[in-house]
């Protein structure tokens, strides 16, 4: 081994005290959890337009071929029997705060990667001398506190630990002793490794590479000269397991972003340019969330053959100023030279600031037109259901009949579950909106109490 890798590997730490935590499908998980009706069911989280995309399967419809990331037209082909519901993130926003509340008893070094999963770090709390006690007493209180499985993995680095929590899928617990180290790793398929993409994948696959135990065969400049300087050190290094990585609780998000994929192809400036500056202004919304401001836009283009195209825009410095962003993101949309149809549009901040230039408006401005026929987010304005504002699973009240969830609404007809969490499994019945109104209400979600 080179003298630098084996400098790195000296300082890899002597036991397993790296977790990784990954709630088992969650946001199906959730609808599961809160509709009664649902558990031990397919279920499919995702865009419910034509054209929607499957954001998370539950195992039930995965056992049908049906995953994430998968359009939800051929998920529903696979799994015909399973309920599809649109994102209800207010919901899962709830149950990943408790989550995350219960793995920062076990640290105060604790990683947020996503919604759903983190890292923690034993070494700086109380149990690095019991690490899988720790982690099923947290498991534990997990599902006490919300009813949901989470998979959990222990080792000395972050990429052994994330792998290990992969193998534990589902509701398992795996620790990876340093000597165990070669035993996991080795026979796991390259795709396995975190950061190796289809690309790199097919890029990998002419050296013969399809297990790590081949990638830890191949020699430094042949994988640098394969996928790059940098791609290939760190392959190198991570083949060996070596990741010097440090459990970061403070680190900062790289980037804010919407995309949408339309129903139908969308043509001609002037729709493409609502689209733009609808897409702009959902992750506008977010970029406020986040607070502060951003310095590059980057518009992404999917046309109707799939081509792919991201442009990027860098301002002076960084600002928060809605109308100085979105016209970057039109800016960064026609330098992708946008002349046919076009499938998708993304817009997406980067180099994100705490501070930024940010002017008062002068005046009210025009809401932008909808050019399409799915909201990018669940309707965030409560009031009367309609068929216009329903998506399916979404939270309704009824004076009489109480809390439940949209099947459909067909015209002034709603189809409805009166369930909720802690109810027994309902049938579905149809009420009649003119007579019987209902009501958009949010989530019943659960509360931290420590």
């Amino acid at each position: 081994m080179d003298p630098l890798q084996l400098a790195d590997a000296s300082r890899l730490r002597t036991r397993a005290t790296v977790l990784h935590a990954d709630a088992d499908s969650f946001f199906a998980a959730v609808e599961q959890r809160d509709k009664p009706s649902l558990r031990g069911r397919p279920v499919l989280v995702g865009g419910t337009g034509p054209r929607g995309v499957v954001s998370t399967a539950s195992y039930e419809a995965r056992r049908s071929g049906a995953r994430s990331a998968m359009s939800m037209s051929r998920a529903r082909r696979l799994s015909p029997a399973a309920a599809v519901l649109f994102p209800r993130f207010e919901a899962y926003s709830a149950y990943s705060r408790i989550i995350m509340a219960t793995l920062g008893t076990l640290s105060e070094l604790v990683e947020p990667l996503s919604i759903d999963e983190a890292f923690v770090d034993l070494e700086a709390g109380l149990f690095a001398d019991d690490p899988a006690g720790a982690a099923a007493d947290v498991r534990a209180r997990i599902r006490e506190r919300t009813g949901l499985a989470v998979s959990i993995g222990i080792g000395r680095t972050k990429l052994i630990a994330k792998l290990a929590s992969e193998a534990g899928k589902p509701d398992g617990l795996l620790v990876v002793e340093p000597a165990d180290e070669d035993d996991f790793l080795l026979p796991l398929p390259v795709r396995a490794v975190p950061g190796i993409g289809p690309a790199t994948a097919a890029a990998l696959e002419r050296l013969d590479v399809r297990t790590v135990a081949d990638l830890r065969r191949q020699e430094l400049d042949v994988l640098t000269m394969t996928v790059g300087e940098s791609s290939g050190v760190n392959l190198f290094r991570l083949a060996r397991g070596i990741d010097l990585r440090p459990v970061a609780p403070g680190g900062e998000r790289k980037s804010v972003g919407a995309e949408r994929t339309f129903a139908e192809d969308i043509f001609g400036a002037d729709l493409i340019a609502a689209a733009i500056d609808r897409v702009a202004d959902e992750a506008l919304r977010r970029l406020t969330a986040h607070g502060g401001g951003a310095r590059t836009v980057v518009a992404k283009v999917r046309f109707a053959d799939f081509t792919t195209l991201t442009r990027s825009v860098t301002l002076p410095q960084p600002s928060a100023e809605p109308a100085e962003l979105r016209a970057a993101a039109h800016q960064a949309a026609r330098a992708a030279g946008i002349s046919d149809s076009v499938r998708l549009l993304g817009v997406s901040f980067h180099n994100l600031s705490a501070h930024a230039q940010l002017t008062l408006p002068w005046g009210d401005e025009e809401p932008p037109p909808v050019v399409d026929d799915e909201p990018l987010e669940a309707p965030t304005s409560l009031g009367p259901l309609t068929e216009e504002n329903s998506r399916p699973g979404l939270d309704v009240e009824h004076p009489v009949l109480g809390r439940g969830w949209v099947v459909h609404v067909r015209g002034r007809q709603a189809t409805v579950r009166f369930e909720s969490v802690d109810t027994p499994p309902a049938r579905s019945q149809v009420v009649d909106l003119d007579t019987d109104p209902l009501l958009l209400v949010p989530p019943l979600t659960p509360v931290w109490v420590p």
